[in-house]
């Protein structure tokens, strides 16, 4: 670019960085005389009203995030058509650059890269922010291995008004959660999910899923399962790769509840990680030297030939002369026993060193000698008690505690006190939400400090929202409902709209949430029907009277009835003019409450008087 100074202040150096949105410079600040960073959005930002307002204000939100591992934001402005942010200039390299000169990384340094960026997102978090892009591009390793995250360009805000563009999901392909790649709002948890996919990349050298298209990789976050990292790197210890599997869970839910927990779990396991192997020897095997032969006498010394005063170790040449001195047995076989001897005594040494027996009779720096036997010759034995063998190391032992019906924060706080490592895991039960239902280390257990307890966190009861069976047919409907593990309720009522058999209504409405157990009553249709109302055995000018104020039916004649008509033993029954029968006309009869069409016309049987 042609200008080098903005707004006579920054002075530009050098470009270190460039995004999908923005290229970043190394510069000074003029006035403070102190390197900076400089963000620049690319130029065909530079008119975009939309990506200008969210620009400046996630980078006004991100400048009140104070915290050792997030990069100060020092100010935002505007040059002409120029827009810049300034930060703090943190020199090391990304952490991309780390791993893909050095992946695998040792498991200790990945863990402290991954407590680091996961208290600065806690921090980021709890100020409202979710960064929304967090992947090893965003991380600067400094020389002293320190981690600082960077690049809140498309952080969000709870504070904010900013709206985002339909159909625009932020984050990078190969990092990006899998809510975010639905589509749907990133929270804290989508933060975590992408710090998983970072440290699963720096302990396997791998990223968990790749495609041909970032689509395709975006897609398989959503609903491929990752290789599990100790079967790319057998180095990871166990309870490392479970919690990478468990920060890459497809349900936010399932992830660790918090950047802060997931802090915590990690800065345990590289305090773990950081301790020397402990090898607890078990008993010393007894090692069994057998005494050497008898010694023969020795060879008569000869003197050389040259008068140098050999010892007669090696054979001295063959005198001139058809005389030979008298065969010196057993010489050379001799020297050859003493060799192997030497050589297995040196092998003997080697094992005893190596396997541990000497630990105890080798003085330490700083520590007296202790009088140890020497084995002579004839491999003289100690004459008193048996050798001593070393104590192996003590593991510290922790007492499981009952977690169950406690809260998790108070489950957290018992299993800290006890140097054990608390892994919450969420579920429904019957239990009041929060309360601890199940633990996967019985209670009373004795482990060994440090070791991770697994309980389960309720949930409550399942939450089933009620779905809208408004015009389903009544049967599917309560198929429906009972597979729920609802409890179905059905009346029937006339309705000239739904067709006979359908559901007219429902209570509770559509879209509430219930438990199972709870009661839904629907309202089916019976069709065009009228009831036919409560009036056989009413007196004739009730009957009458119910008769005309009821929808859907006329009355349309009344049959006085006598002994003849109906009978005697039922007229003498009936009080007069009481209404004895009822029919459609042209049909058949009625009986009080039954369904009829709606419209017809009715005819009363009424008993003289």
């Amino acid at each position: 670019m042609q200008q080098k100074i903005l707004n006579n202040r920054y002075e530009l150096e050098r470009k270190i960085g460039e995004g999908g949105m923005a290229r970043v410079y190394v510069g000074r600040d003029l006035r403070l005389n102190r390197s900076v960073a400089v963000k620049i959005p690319h130029n065909q930002y530079a008119l975009d009203a939309d990506f200008l307002d969210r620009f400046f204000h996630e980078a006004q939100s991100a400048a009140s995030l104070q915290h050792p591992n997030i990069v100060d934001v020092y100010d935002v402005g505007q040059d002409g058509d120029i827009h810049y942010i300034v930060m703090e200039y943190v020199d090391g390299l990304d952490l991309k650059r780390v791993i893909n000169r050095d992946a695998p990384l040792p498991i200790s340094q990945a863990l402290h890269i991954g407590a680091q960026v996961a208290r600065g997102l806690h921090a980021a978090h709890q100020a409202g922010m979710v960064h929304r892009d967090v992947k090893p591009q965003n991380v600067i390793i400094g020389p002293d291995g320190s981690a600082t995250i960077t690049d809140f360009g498309v952080a969000k805000s709870a504070r904010s008004t900013a709206l985002t563009e339909t159909g625009v999901v932020f984050g990078t392909a190969d990092y990006i959660s899998p809510e975010q790649a639905q589509g749907l709002t990133a929270t804290p948890r989508s933060d975590i999910y992408s710090l998983g996919v970072t440290l699963y990349e720096m302990l396997t050298g791998r990223l968990p899923f790749v495609g041909d298209t970032a689509l395709a990789v975006a897609m398989k976050h959503v609903t491929d399962t990752p290789t599990p990292p100790r079967q790319l790197n057998r180095q990871i210890p166990a309870q490392v790769e479970a919690l990478i599997l468990r920060t890459l869970a497809k349900d936010p839910s399932q992830r660790p509840q918090s950047a802060a927990e997931l802090a915590r779990l990690l800065s345990s396991l590289d305090q773990i990680a950081q301790q020397p192997t402990m090898v607890n020897p078990t008993v010393t095997p007894e090692v069994v030297i057998a005494p050497p032969p008898a010694p023969r006498p020795p060879p008569t010394p000869r003197q050389p030939p040259n008068g140098s005063g050999s010892t007669g170790r090696y054979p001295s040449p063959r005198p001139a002369g058809p005389t030979r001195q008298p065969r010196q047995d057993g010489l050379g076989c001799g020297v050859f026993v003493v060799g192997m001897l030497i050589v297995a005594g040196v092998l003997g040494l080697v094992y005893l060193f190596v396997s541990g027996a000497l630990n105890g009779l080798l003085p330490g720096p700083g520590q007296p000698s202790r009088p140890s036997a020497i084995v002579g010759a004839t491999a003289t034995a100690p004459t008193e008690g048996p050798t001593p063998t070393p104590s192996p190391t003590p593991v510290p032992l922790a007492l499981v505690p009952d977690l169950t019906n406690q809260s998790d924060s108070t489950a957290q706080n018992l299993l800290g006190q006890l140097g054990l490592i608390a892994v919450p895991q969420t579920a429904n039960s019957d239990l009041p939400a929060g309360t601890v239902f199940e633990q996967a280390v019985p209670a009373n257990t004795q482990i060994a400090v440090g070791s991770f307890v697994t309980y389960t966190v309720s949930l409550g009861p399942v939450q089933i929202t009620l779905e809208d069976l408004r015009n389903v047919r009544a049967d599917r409907a309560q198929e429906i409902l009972l597979r729920l593990g609802l409890v179905v309720q059905v009346t029937q009522q006339a309705n000239s709209q739904v067709t006979e058999g359908f559901v007219i209504s429902q209570s509770p409405n559509p879209g509430v949430r219930l438990q199972s157990g709870d009661e839904v009553t629907l309202v089916v249709s019976i069709g065009d029907k009228v009831r036919f109302p409560d009036i056989i055995g009413q007196s004739r000018e009730r009957a009458e009277s119910i008769l005309n104020t009821t929808a859907g039916l006329t009355l349309v004649f009344v049959d006085v009835q006598g002994p003849n008509s109906m009978g005697q033993e039922l007229f003498d029954a009936t009080a007069p003019n009481h209404v004895v029968s009822a029919q459609i006309e042209g049909g058949k009869g009625l009986n009080n409450g039954e369904l009829i069409p709606n419209g017809s016309r009715i005819i009363l049987g009424v008993r003289a008087p």
